[in-house]
């Protein structure tokens, strides 16, 4: 549970992780497993977002996720988990941004038709996803990062803005200029349609590496 304001008043906000942190702190570290399961398809959508491509958002995540459970005892509730994650999350983002803008500046980086396709996902529906998410990837950063993390991992706006650093009014104007740039008909497909998609055997192997280097951290601190 922590304090938030809403106009003048503060208001007793619960916090749904809290219990499994807290047993986590205990000693049950398996239990960080759930945690990551609840919300790998949020981060990847959200690292998808700044990376603007797959590359490297796997790593982002796991660097992520080691983080948050090497400082878990310092977390102190002043936001949601899920919000304090999701900065962690934006942070380990930032960084392999910087670290791959200063790669670029030594060599070329040519990764053109190194993605391979989702061949566990019918034709039609792989190419009208790959379609809308490449409509997603033309909106200017700031407006991109806000419609993803509102739209599609239904974050709401106070923890959009509470983890970009921007103002609630500020992310509403975002994700209104980022719909209006967005054409109509691709709108109308979005709800059916799965984007940057996080599921099946890559949430399992992301989370079972995760749980290795968790185990190992454990096992060296006992």
């Amino acid at each position: 549970m922590f304090d938030a304001m809403a106009g003048n008043t503060i208001v007793r906000i619960e916090d749904p992780d809290a219990v499994l942190v807290e047993r986590i702190l205990q000693g049950e570290t398996k239990l960080y497993e759930e945690l990551i399961r609840r919300y790998n398809q949020r981060l990847y959508r959200v690292a998808r977002a700044f990376l603007h491509e797959d590359a490297g958002v796997e790593d982002v995540m796991q660097e992520a996720y080691l983080k948050a459970f090497a400082a878990l005892s310092r977390f102190q509730g002043r936001a949601l988990f899920s919000t304090w994650l999701t900065r962690i999350l934006i942070n380990c983002a930032l960084s392999y941004l910087r670290s791959r803008r200063r790669r670029e500046e030594v060599a070329l980086d040519d990764r053109a038709g190194t993605e391979d396709p989702d061949e566990m996902t019918p034709l039609m529906k792989e190419q009208i996803g790959r379609l809308l998410e490449s409509a997603i990837d033309t909106l200017p950063a700031r407006y991109r990062v806000v419609f993803v993390m509102r739209e599609l991992s239904k974050m709401s706006v106070s923890e959009t803005a509470e983890s970009l650093g921007i103002t609630s009014t500020n992310a509403k104007v975002r994700l209104h200029r980022a719909k209006k740039l967005l054409r109509r008909e691709l709108e109308r497909q979005m709800p059916d349609i799965s984007l940057y998609s996080f599921l099946g055997d890559r949430c399992d192997a992301l989370t079972q590496r995760v749980m290795e280097s968790v185990k190992a951290v454990s096992w060296a601190a006992s």
